[in-house]
């Protein structure tokens, strides 16, 4: 594997043959590891129950209709999450869910100001780039999307 014009060329060349067989595997896993903490974020609004979800959005934050909000919360951090860590319908999902996190990010986040420490938008502002970025790449190489040829 030669280094393309403008790419810094390789220490050890030697490791050029292993670069390039896993160089499809950095998208599938960035894809994994957020849906997977996504999801459990949505397995905690489950175990707290979609009244307890409804009040925080309706009470704490203002939301409007916080019940259907919740539930929607919920669907899209369980089932969205499993569908972008498989790759399916991964677009719609990750849109989706980009457009939550920037709810959520002015709706509860952002008075607190920037550090997750003190519960601010550090975090979700970091979830939703990353949720936007898959929406605009899509499933990508190991995907159920490439499997089945369709995207949305």
């Amino acid at each position: 594997m030669a280094a393309r014009s403008g790419e810094p060329k390789l220490v050890f060349p030697g490791l050029a043959s292993f670069y390039e067989s896993v160089s499809d595997l950095w998208y599938p896993m960035i894809r994994v590891a957020i849906g997977a903490i996504l999801f459990m974020h949505g397995w905690g609004k489950i175990n707290a129950g979609a009244g307890r979800i409804a009040g925080a959005f309706g009470t704490n934050y203002g939301l409007p209709m916080p019940t259907l909000l919740a539930y929607s919360a919920m669907f899209l951090e369980t089932v969205g999450a499993i569908c972008i860590i498989i790759g399916l319908f991964t677009r719609f999902f990750a849109a989706a869910i980009a457009i939550e996190l920037l709810i959520a990010m002015f709706a509860a986040h952002w008075v607190k100001g920037f550090g997750v420490s003190a519960g601010g938008y550090e975090y979700v502002l970091f979830l939703g780039i990353v949720m936007f970025a898959i929406a605009l790449r899509g499933g990508g190489p190991y995907s159920v999307d490439r499997v089945i040829g369709k995207e949305l």
